[in-house]
């Protein structure tokens, strides 16, 4: 009896002390879950920093620092209609050519009395624009739409009036400009409106920012 019972106390002390195969299957399956959990994580991870590194890298390309720094831009006039003008853009600001008729620029000369800088002794403009006209040629106005006063961006009003032959109204605080830019007196606007550096690269391309004493 007594050799009975001690192999018994054996066996089960040996049953006590023996690995539990199931609860070791368990841990090593919750384990592997936990490595496959943090690998798929892992890859998320690197695919959504990538992901969100794209538009940062595309709002950063050579070409958009270049303008933002001011490079020069290049302007196709061709398609203006006269008596009409295109918006662009130039180191952040907009960028106004405006395609004068003959009329429009025949009626410059007639109201120099009620402008604040008619001779343009304020120098807003290159010298080869300082001119009644504030171009290179009549026809083509080129200029900075950004009001000398606050910055906001005058409206254009081309409908001529007895007392207006046409021009831009500032609708921030009325500073008004002539189809040159030149402001009016009684304006806010303390200078004419900014004329940009700028040469024909043909008869209707125009690059602005760059002129030939500057290239």
């Amino acid at each position: 009896m007594s050799d009975n019972h001690n192999d018994k106390h054996q066996a089960s002390s040996l049953s006590n002390h023996a690995p539990n195969t199931s609860r070791i299957a368990s841990q090593n399956s919750i384990d592997a879950e936990k490595r496959k959990f943090l690998i798929a994580t892992s890859a998320v991870g690197a695919v959504g920093c990538a992901t969100a590194a794209v538009p940062f890298v595309l709002s950063m390309t050579p070409s958009e620092r270049a303008k933002a720094a001011g490079a020069p831009v290049e302007v196709d006039v061709s398609k203006i209609a006269p008596g009409d003008m295109m918006v662009s853009e130039y180191r952040g600001q907009p960028l106004w050519v405006i395609h004068r008729t003959d009329e429009q620029i025949a009626k410059l000369a007639n109201h120099d009395a009620q402008l604040a800088d008619p001779n343009l002794e304020i120098p807003q403009q290159p010298d080869y624009c300082k001119n009644k006209d504030r171009a290179i040629k009549a026809k083509y106005a080129v200029m900075l739409g950004t009001c000398t006063h606050l910055g906001c961006s005058p409206a254009q009003n081309f409908a001529v009036t007895a007392d207006w032959d046409g021009g831009f109204v500032c609708a921030c605080h009325g500073s008004k400009f002539d189809l040159s830019g030149r402001v009016y007196k009684g304006s806010p606007a303390p200078t004419n409106l900014v004329v940009p550096k700028h040469q024909y690269l043909t008869e209707t391309t125009l690059l602005i920012g760059e002129d030939k004493e500057s290239a």
